[in-house]
This record gives C-alpha cells, structure tokens and sequence, in this order.
C-alpha cells in the first residue's frame, strides 16, 4: 500500500498533467463518470519502491471535492480493497487519501469485454461470457460474506423507493421527458410501475449488487476477466446483474445466447447457495424490466445532458429490448407501460428522421 507522500507525489503528478521527474501521465477517458482518470507510468526504479515491478497504476479523482463524490471515492477504494482481499477479480488497491478522494489501482488495460464482442462477434466471445457469469456469482455471494453497508456512498440495499425514484421514475424523466421529447402520459404508468417495483421487491435481496454488471464494466486482462466501476455495490436481489449482463444493449446477445448463459449462472450460483431454479427464472423477467427502464433513463440523461452521444447509438437496441419483455405474456400486466414503449418506438423513428433531414 502506498504511504500519504507517495500519495501526495501523485497527487502533485497529476495536478501538474505534464511529465515530472519519475513519472509519465496520460489522462484518460471515463464513459459516463464525471471522475478524472489518469495512468501513471513510474520509472523502473520508482516503480520498484511503490511495489509495482515496473508496472503502471490508474489515478482516479473526484471531478470536485463535495461529501457526495468524496463518499462515492471513499467506497470505490473500501469496497475494491474488501472485493480485492475476498478472492473475486477486481484491480489490486494500492492507494487511498481521504482529503483528496484521490485512489489509485493496479492497471488493468484497455480491452474491455465489450471490445471483444467487437472484434470476435458474441459467438466468438461465449467463452468470455460464461467466465463473466462465473464471476458474477463469485461477486455476489463471496463478495456478500464480509461486507459492511456502511461502505455504500448511495443507498445501503436495492428497494422500492430506488426502482420508483431512479428507475422508472428516471426513465420517464429523462428518457420519455428529456430524450424524446414527448409529454407526461395520462394517470396509470406510476401504479404500473409500483406493481413492477413491489413484484421486484419479492425477491431475496441480501447479496452484493453491483448495478451495472455489464461488457464496459468487465476488463480482459491477463487471460482473464476483471469487474471494475462497483463503488456503486450494495446489497440486492441476484437476477438484477445477470439481467444487465444478458440484456446489455451494447453488446445484444442472441435469446439463445442469453439462455444457455441463465443455464451456466444457474448451475454456477447453485454451487454457493441454495436455489429455487424455476422461482429465479420468474423473477428474472421483473427484474429485466426492471433493469431495462434503468439503462433508457441513463442513456437519455448521458445523451441529453451530460452531451455523450456515444450512448446515443445503444437506445434503440435498448428500446427494442424493452418492447420485446413486453410483448412476453408477463407483460400483459402493464398495458400503459406497453403503449408507452409503443409510443417511444415511433418517437424514436420521427426524432431519428428529423435529425437526418432537419428540414421541414
């Protein structure tokens, strides 16, 4: 672990962007997080005293110093050290200053999950798909075994009042609202959706979730896979991550993909825990609706106002998915829900045609 006044050379590093004596820095992107990243390469000799053996390390920083992001650091690197000391794959911590936020850890690459996907196709990255769910049931059971709720920068569990608030309530802020353009529907969706949110609540819900298990949040390196971006862990139902995995609209795994992934989760999670198979694959389905009003509020908001349009590209695979849960029998229990996807979809196509010819 690294001491205070390696930390503050960091710190010193980092503040200046330019190379200093020991020290080559790159700042680097961070998909839809404010935080500042860097990679900091250390000369060889430097490197040895830090106990990297010659190897780079990620400098992450809050983009300002308020409670919330200074929390948000402070369980990034409490949550990375208890994940790091329970045997499940995330990068090593090797530093932390409090007054800063700032937190350092092992460098892992640049090959996403999702790059793989790119470049061998789904069929070609099952076999990094089925370590991923693997490595998810170890998250959520091994990761479970230890964890203190106080380490949480946001909520302590996954609940009624976050799917309500931050959920469904965000998808129609900020994607129906914010993205598209289109008006408040009539009385009937927010009962739809504190039915949705009360059959999601049925499940058990005392495992670690990360919220956002999914092909940009999953490195290859070394010949493995590794979880990153989980300072948003607490504690929550199972089917939520894997919903995200099979779901990912970055990604679209084919349905016969998806199930023989469930099957291989099943099996593996079945290893550390008893489980009811056939009452996991019913709850499953809330939580994918559940989940997929999430990620349309996220890319609206990540679109709209923080101005990322590379989620702009990943609504419409979002969307479809969103109509295709819907058309599924289960689905009959949320008629407004399903004119609104309806309607999203046809919104989606004018706002799409109206982009590419502006004109009247």
């Amino acid at each position: 672990m690294m001491t205070s006044g390696q930390l503050a050379g960091i710190l010193h590093v980092i503040s200046q962007v330019t190379p200093s004596p020991g020290w080559r820095v790159e700042a680097r992107g961070a998909d839809g997080s404010v935080r500042r990243f860097f990679r900091l390469h250390p000369e060889r000799e430097l490197a040895m005293g830090l106990g990297l053996a010659g190897a780079s390390c990620i400098a992450i920083l809050p983009a300002v110093d308020g409670a919330r992001e200074l929390a948000e650091a402070r369980a990034c690197f409490l949550i990375g050290s208890h994940l790091h000391a329970r045997h499940v794959q995330v990068p090593a911590p090797l530093g932390y200053d409090p007054g800063s936020g700032l937190v350092v850890f092992a460098d892992l690459g640049d090959t996403l999950l999702h790059g793989m996907v790119r470049e061998q196709g789904t069929a070609g990255a099952m076999g990094w798909y089925r370590e991923a769910v693997q490595l998810l049931a170890r998250f959520q059971v091994q990761g479970r075994a230890g964890f203190e709720v106080g380490w949480c920068c946001d909520t302590q569990h996954y609940d009624r009042s976050l799917m309500l608030e931050r959920e469904s309530g965000y998808f129609l802020e900020r994607f129906w609202q914010g993205y598209l353009g289109m008006n408040l529907p009539a009385s009937g969706l927010r009962t739809e959706f504190e039915v949705l949110a009360d059959r999601v609540a049925e499940e058990p819900s005392d495992y670690l979730l990360h919220r956002d298990f999914q092909s940009r949040n999953l490195m290859v390196h070394q010949g493995r896979l590794w979880v990153i971006d989980f300072q948003g862990a607490r504690l929550g139902p199972l089917a939520y991550d894997l919903a995200a995995l099979l779901l990912d609209p970055y990604v679209s795994l084919t349905s016969d993909q998806q199930g023989e992934l469930m099957d291989g989760y099943l099996d593996e999670i079945g290893r550390y825990i008893s489980l009811d198979r056939a009452r996991f694959v019913a709850g499953y389905y809330y939580m994918a609706l559940q989940r997929n009003l999430q990620i349309l509020g996220a890319f609206g908001y990540l679109t709209t106002v923080r101005n990322k349009p590379f989620f702009r590209d990943y609504i419409p695979p979002a969307l479809h998915t969103l109509h295709d849960l819907l058309s599924q029998p289960d689905g009959r229990r949320f008629p407004r829900l399903r004119s609104i996807a309806a309607g999203a979809c046809e919104a989606l196509c004018r706002k799409e045609s109206q982009e590419k010819d502006p004109t009247p």
